[in-house]
């Protein structure tokens, strides 16, 4: 029997609280179907201006971009262009490298490739490490990103097991501008943005001022946790986003994003349903299942409890996530985007609780 429509009471309390007390700056929306059960900005998308964040505030998704990367992989393969068990490195033609011709679409869309990263975050790795030594505004391709993992040695044989790989998405990317012979985030814009009807969305610069856009800090605390000030984010990645990371949404267009994908308006049926399952899962079992660009909790039954893909970096977490269970048919689906990279997860899991 499907849920009813949860009690967001204490939820959106929570949301007040923390806001009023400095530790939750965001936007948050929650829809069933086409009704609206909350929809509000809290705290400051600029602290310099002390500018309020609001529904048409746009944030930096971090790795929510993915699933508009695994969208732009899978139109290519429904028009023939590439296919799930194409090799990349022989699409790409990147011979000389450490990385497995065995390794396909498939795998890299999973997180089934074994390719190194360019930043291990599971080993505790920093994404932002990798521009000590070369400046970030260096790296403004997707194929300039390369280098940081292209010479690294595998972490297991394609298909051998399930570790998160930023990489991969960079290599997915590089397939899109092969099939399509554009740069990839041109062929989003126009074929995952303005097709879904996500007319607030674009890869934005960061060093270039644009309107209604939220500025990715972090907290400076004393030893005893007290905020001290504020450290922007500019020298923490590349100013402009890539295929694993980086476009700019709002809370509105990522869930118009999720409607038009379980609509069918950005795959055909065949795809779209593909899209919207699981695949593999690493052997610990320490992290959710994995799909094309999707994440999945399953309950014990093995039933979706909620399909979700999260972004984190720094000054930057972002949350779409979708429960097909509940509200009688639409489902219940959550988007978040907040400034700092752990302010969103406690509202996470309080909303969780409320499901």
């Amino acid at each position: 029997m499907l849920a009813a429509v949860p009690d967001l009471s204490e939820f959106s309390a929570t949301l007040d609280t923390l806001a009023a007390q400095d530790e939750f700056t965001g936007s948050v929306l929650v829809t069933a179907g086409d009704e609206r059960l909350l929809a509000a900005g809290y705290g400051y998308a600029n602290r310099a201006c002390r500018a309020p964040c609001t529904l048409d505030t746009r944030f930096d998704t971090a790795s929510v971009t993915k699933l508009f990367t695994a969208v732009a992989v899978l139109q290519q393969i429904e028009r023939g262009a590439f296919a799930l068990d194409t090799s990349a490195i022989g699409y790409l033609g990147l011979t000389g490298t450490t990385i497995s011709p065995g390794v396909t679409a498939h795998h890299l869309l999973t997180h089934t490739s074994g390719i190194a990263d360019d930043a291990d975050e599971l080993d505790g790795e920093r994404f932002e490490d990798l521009f000590v030594d070369k400046p970030t505004y260096a790296f403004t391709e997707a194929a300039h990103h390369l280098p940081h993992f292209v010479d690294k040695p595998p972490r297991f044989a394609p298909g051998k097991g399930c570790r998160y790989c930023n990489a991969g998405y960079i290599l997915l990317g590089l397939m899109v501008e092969r099939a399509t012979g554009g740069l990839y985030r041109e062929y989003v814009q126009a074929n995952v943005f303005e097709r879904a009807g996500m007319t607030r969305s674009a890869f934005l610069r960061m060093d270039i001022v644009e309107p209604d856009v939220a500025e990715g800090v972090e907290a400076i605390r004393d030893d005893d946790g007290t905020v001290t000030g504020w450290r922007r984010n500019i020298f923490s990645y590349p100013p402009i986003g890539d295929p694993a990371g980086g476009a700019y949404t709002t809370v509105g267009d990522l869930t118009t994003f999720h409607r038009a994908l379980v609509e069918g308006r950005l795959l055909g049926p065949g795809l779209t349903a593909a899209m919207l399952i699981p695949y593999a899962q690493d052997e610990a079992k320490k992290h959710l299942p994995q799909g094309y660009g999707l994440e999945f909790r399953l309950d014990t039954d093995g039933r979706i409890r909620y399909y979700e893909k999260e972004g984190v970096n720094v000054g930057v977490s972002a949350l779409l996530r979708h429960y097909p269970g509940h509200a009688a048919g639409p489902g219940i689906t959550l988007a978040i985007l907040g400034v700092g990279e752990d302010t969103i997860w406690p509202l996470v899991r309080l909303f969780d609780g409320s499901m």
